[in-house]
């Protein structure tokens, strides 16, 4: 196969596909002797035909465009969404100027313009994204997959962490993805979080640190009480709230969340009990975990988009995660804590200037055992 004469890069998590294509940008840009006329970025964002007509007028006249010297010329056609299974996407208008720029692609001149395309997202059935994987330098900068994703997420905070010079062991990353639902924005910047925090002090990583610095994307801003109560630890729990009441005078927030979680950990419970399901080393086993989906169907059919209410519609990593006390706790006591929670409910109606009190006594009641 002959060398590509251009880079594609294209994925589902915009995020990722521009990180990757900057990679690529600025190493192309290493080449160009001045900078600030041989590299142009061409942004390829478009709402309607009109719109894909311009950007794509705007990239072949860039590429066109050779600077008065003859010096190398980099061009980055970025934020393209016109490939995408969309309306615009489908249009016939669209199909004409993505034939437009193959054309321009294919006559291009490696030797003098050095280009890189980016993509998200970008509906791979179709002959142009097909042909990019053939003729171009092409970087799927994600994946579809549940656990290809995880691996890529996996590899983004190792090379992260190396990058700031720290170390995150195996299972504390476990713990890391949980927190961050699968975010790879996220992980990047937490990573950066921690590093910063840990300056150049040999300070270990513990699961500690990650609680006290690292939010529970996958349950909301209130993540600490809620950390503390399913940890079991009384103290802490204690602690938190009274954090929590110090900056947020309504206790129905951490009320619906202790629901939400206590509502998934119930199922949970249930499918592991039942041996439904399966927990290894790495966390809940993803095959047992479709099997009983698919099982239990019909029971979640009213049940669209993520909800407590249905076990199979979360992350399997922040599964991973929740399932974490499931060991010390009986199916008994998850439906006494959901008791609790109603009656908590129930008493902050009854005593609504005591609303710190009332959820102090029933952390007590619960995690007093």
């Amino acid at each position: 196969m002959a060398e590509a004469k251009f880079s594609f890069v294209c994925g589902e998590d915009d995020f990722l596909v521009v990180r990757r294509a900057r990679e690529i940008y600025q190493e192309m840009s290493k080449k160009v002797e001045d900078p600030s006329f041989g590299c142009e970025v061409v942004v390829g964002s478009a709402g309607n035909v009109a719109e894909v007509e311009k950007a794509v007028n705007q990239f072949t006249s860039a590429i066109e465009c050779i600077p008065l010297f003859g010096d190398r010329k980099v061009v980055w056609f970025k934020d393209i969404t016109f490939l995408a299974d969309s309306v615009t996407g489908r249009a016939q208008g669209t199909l004409d100027q993505v034939e437009r720029l193959r054309g321009a692609l294919e006559s291009l001149d490696p030797e003098a313009v050095s280009v890189v395309l980016s993509a998200s997202p970008v509906d791979r059935r179709r002959i142009f994204p097909k042909w990019c994987a053939k003729n171009a330098d092409f970087h799927l900068a994600d994946a579809s997959k549940p656990a290809e994703k995880e691996a890529h997420l996996r590899e983004l905070i190792r090379r992260e962490s190396k990058r700031f010079g720290i170390d995150i062991p195996y299972p504390l990353v476990n713990i890391l993805m949980g927190k961050l639902n699968g975010n790879a924005r996220l992980a990047v910047e937490e990573v950066r979080k921690l590093a910063t925090y840990l300056g150049d002090e040999p300070v270990e990583i513990t699961e500690e640190l990650l609680n006290e610095l690292v939010p529970n994307f996958g349950e909301g801003d209130f993540f600490e009480p809620v950390e503390a109560f399913f940890s079991l630890k009384l103290e802490w729990t204690l602690d938190a709230l009274r954090r929590y009441f110090f900056n947020i005078k309504d206790p129905r927030p951490l009320l619906t969340l202790l629901q939400n979680r206590n509502r998934l950990l119930i199922q949970l419970k249930v499918l592991l009990m039942s041996g439904q399901i399966r927990r290894g080393p790495r966390g809940i086993d993803k095959a047992s975990m479709d099997r009983a989906a698919a099982l239990h169907a019909e029971a979640y059919a009213g049940e669209k988009g993520k909800s407590s209410f249905n076990v199979f519609s979360q992350n399997p990593w922040y599964l991973s995660r929740l399932a974490e006390p499931l060991g010390r706790l009986t199916l008994k006591e998850l439906v006494d804590f959901q008791k609790e929670f109603l009656r908590g409910f129930r008493e902050i109606l009854g005593r609504p200037d005591e609303e710190s009190e009332v959820m102090r006594e029933m952390v007590v009641r619960c995690l007093s055992r």
